[in-house]
């Protein structure tokens, strides 16, 4: 059976890190956290599992960035520091993709942004993610 979702193409600022992936649900998925390393990063993700993402150049120009529990492994490039993806600490089966790394799409393409509450984090409180807030957007031009 072939899997009819869309690849994007997608790379860190530098282009010395190149990628394919397929997103879980579109970008229905699209969110930031409010943990402290999340906060300081600034980036929006969006979900894709682990199997659907494909390395085209430079997967070895990435460097691993772990802190806490050590359960979530946030990825960057070597050469300009992007950020492009991490493993869930939430769902370690999938990846959070840096939407700003993903050909043709801007964080300031989606005007709200839900914001998860990564202080009370799922796996430290044992209850359901909850969203803390909405990031909204509006252009004024």
């Amino acid at each position: 059976m072939s899997d009819e979702r869309q690849k994007h193409n997608a790379s860190c600022h530098c282009g010395s890190v190149r990628f394919r992936v397929r997103l879980a649900d579109g970008f229905n998925t699209i969110r930031r956290c409010n943990c402290s390393y999340c906060r300081m990063r600034g980036a929006i993700a969006v979900s894709a599992e682990l199997k659907d993402i494909e390395f085209v150049e430079g997967e070895d120009n990435l460097t691993l960035y772990q802190f806490n529990t050590g359960t979530a492994k946030h990825h960057f490039c070597k050469t300009c520091g992007i950020y492009t993806h991490h493993q869930r600490r939430s769902n370690p089966n999938q990846f959070g993709i840096n939407v700003a790394c993903i050909e043709g799409v801007s964080p300031f393409d989606f005007p709200e942004v839900r914001v998860m509450d990564g202080i009370s984090h799922p796996s430290d409180s044992g209850s359901a993610a909850e969203v803390a807030g909405i990031l909204r957007f509006e252009p004024t031009r």
